[in-house]
């Protein structure tokens, strides 16, 4: 009984070879360190990704979600009011907090009755699914100076984290 010959012809890779290498392993090998080296610019210069902790910001974003922080968004332009932005926490470098701007700089900010006035007018906040009667006294912002808060203002405001940040404590805006 004769043996059947399971080799391949010269010059003919097994598929399997063919399947993770393609058919030109080294073109293959330059994409992927091209890829590496795009994922690393990205996730560590561009996006960071944050984990929201807490219901400071819910409804707009639940707690355990996953998010990315665009870290170049506020190279060209200052934050805007209503955009989602993370701020670090002056106690703890690695931690982030997402918060709402709702005052910019050279505004004067209160909240009374849970309602948000700038410069003595009430501003509409859509995203906004419940409020407590939140009160704040009139602030002046100084020219790097912001006013973020979460989403649920259904809270008691004894437990929120709120108030005036510095433009270089906003990290960047939320993706989505």
């Amino acid at each position: 009984m004769e043996i059947p010959n399971t080799t391949l012809p010269s010059g003919v890779k097994p598929f399997w070879l063919t399947l993770v290498l393609g058919r030109n392993p080294k073109l293959t090998f330059l994409r992927l360190i091209v890829l590496v080296v795009t994922s690393l610019v990205v996730f560590k210069v561009v996006l960071a990704p944050i984990r929201v902790t807490g219901i400071s910001m819910e409804p707009t974003y639940r707690d355990g979600q996953i998010n990315f922080v665009n870290r170049m968004a506020y190279l060209s332009k200052p934050p805007a009011r209503g955009d989602v932005v993370a701020i670090k926490a002056a106690e703890q470098l690695s931690v982030l907090y997402l918060k709402r701007v709702i005052g910019l700089p050279g505004e004067t900010v209160s909240i009374r009755k849970g309602v948000v006035f700038v410069d003595g007018a009430p501003i509409q906040e859509p995203y906004l699914k419940g409020q407590k009667p939140w009160r704040i006294e009139p602030t002046k912002l100084q020219s790097d100076e912001y006013v973020v808060v979460g989403d649920n203002r259904s809270m008691d405001q004894e437990n929120h984290t709120f108030g005036k940040v510095r433009r270089s404590d906003i990290v960047g805006r939320i993706l989505w």
